[in-house]
């Protein structure tokens, strides 16, 4: 199995579930808990899980929950190649679910936007050929971790590693502008966006539209499309691939989903199975994210894999 490096975010997620509708300007009770998180952190996390050999290059504060992040990945399984900040925070995300399972994000990447070039320099000797990256799209939406998300890029091409890369998030995207992001993700293998990220990089609503337009940067493209599954496109097919979601009867928190269908497609397609397969893995592991609160694996998950 291929070896993956991560390089990108990592946060501490204050998820607060309400039990009702918001009643705004009042209270609505809530379970509020805390987790690990961050978009690379996470796939790092559930990479991990999947029996994936996986490093996480990133930044963290020198506080209290910058160490328990780097005790957590390194519980999963994750080398973790953590680089502590003495002057920011570890990066912190408050996540606010509805009764419903919609999420809105409001994030403080602290410590994540100083990432420097140096500090992916000091892990260079990951980055060697037969390796795959994985980059975070935060890391490049994040001004202060932009340049060293393209010096990433840079190693890794130089090392003629397979590069995958996702989207981020649509609104710092849309804020960014489609054509810097496709300008310096040039030379990935793979894209991996949902449909709103899709939308901001190609004007198109339609999922297989979209894909088709994003195969003139990357040679493959896919598209998380919610709760009907995901699609693979790349040139040549008159048709995308399509698998549906895995049907689940109540969605605890959708937080991470996205992140965990990243790890399960990743160790199948990079072993050169159909791109269904990938699919169906990524969607399967998505489907478990949901089922709890957080968005990593949790720790009886994490348990029993030990065991197995």
């Amino acid at each position: 199995m291929t070896r993956v490096v991560v390089v990108g975010d990592l946060m501490t997620d204050t998820v607060a579930r309400a039990a009702f509708p918001l009643a705004k300007g009042s209270d609505t009770p809530a379970a509020v808990t805390i987790h690990g998180g961050g978009s690379g952190a996470n796939v790092a996390s559930w990479l991990a899980l999947e029996g994936v050999e996986v490093a996480f290059v990133g930044r963290r504060g020198s506080d209290i929950a910058g160490r328990n992040r780097d005790m957590e990945l390194m519980g999963y399984g994750v080398d973790a190649r953590l680089v502590m900040d003495q002057e920011r925070p570890t990066g912190t995300c408050v996540v606010l679910v509805t009764h419903k399972g919609d999420r809105t994000m409001l994030s403080d990447p602290g410590a994540n936007a100083a990432l420097l070039p140096e500090d992916i320099e000091r892990c260079k000797d990951l980055f060697t050929q037969g390796t795959h990256l994985h980059l975070s799209g935060y890391a490049l939406l994040n001004e202060g971790s932009r340049k060293a998300a393209i010096h990433t890029l840079e190693l890794a091409r130089k090392a003629q590693m397979s590069v995958s890369v996702d989207g981020g998030s649509s609104s710092p995207l849309k804020r960014m502008g489609a054509e810097p992001f496709l300008e310096w993700t040039q030379g990935a293998r793979l894209l991996v966006v949902n449909g709103k990220e899709a939308e901001v990089l190609t004007g198109r609503d339609n999922p297989d539209q979209a894909a088709k337009v994003l195969t003139a940067w990357y040679p493959q493209v896919v598209i998380k499309v919610g709760a009907d599954g995901a699609l693979w496109y790349t040139n040549g097919r008159p048709e995308p691939v399509t698998v549906a979601a895995e049907p689940l009867e109540k969605i605890a928190d959708g937080t991470g989903a996205g992140d965990a269908f990243v790890a399960g497609f990743l160790p199948v397609w990079l072993d050169g199975k159909p791109p269904a397969e990938a699919l169906t893995a990524g969607c399967r592991l998505a489907a478990q994210a949901m089922q709890h609160l957080g968005a990593r694996p949790t720790l009886d998950v994490v348990d029993n894999q030990i065991k197995n």
